[in-house]
């Protein structure tokens, strides 16, 4: 899965596929139909560029439900472990939490994920806050 252990200036993630080719070929492709259009201009060129930026804008809508969907299935994972982790005065605040801190506690460890959770409530504080206030990860390899 991976060489080093997870933190956070290596917990990203590209995906090869994705951000090496299919993103290239279609900017490329996007590019050489402006080129195509400013050399010989008529509807269809202008309907190619048109396609492109269409085909682009579905590509980045797919890429974002996918994202979407591990977001929530995360923030149902969280919610069922911090259940079972806080104490029952901070149990009762698991509905405060944003879906945003819900994705960065996903990395704090269980040893710590309480007092961890206390802060992120009371300070308000943000999915980068979170993450960089973590010293024992709990890495998450599969999240593309």
């Amino acid at each position: 899965m991976a060489d080093a252990p997870q933190n956070f200036s290596n917990h990203t993630r590209l995906d090869p596929p994705f951000h090496f080719f299919i993103l290239p070929v279609f900017a490329i492709s996007l590019i050489a139909t402006i080129v195509h259009l400013v050399r010989r201009p008529s509807v269809h060129s202008a309907w190619l560029v048109v396609f492109m930026i269409a085909a682009i804008a579905a590509i980045f809508k797919i890429r974002l439900y996918a994202l979407r969907v591990q977001d929530r299935v995360i923030r149902l994972e969280e919610r069922l472990r911090l259940a079972t982790l806080l104490d029952p005065a901070l149990r009762s605040r698991i509905a405060e939490f944003t879906e945003s801190q819900l994705v960065a506690l996903r990395f704090a460890s269980d040893a710590e994920l309480p007092a961890l959770a206390a802060r992120a409530l009371n300070e308000k504080l943000s999915r980068d806050d979170i993450k960089k206030s973590i010293q024992h990860w709990r890495p998450d390899y599969w999240r593309v």
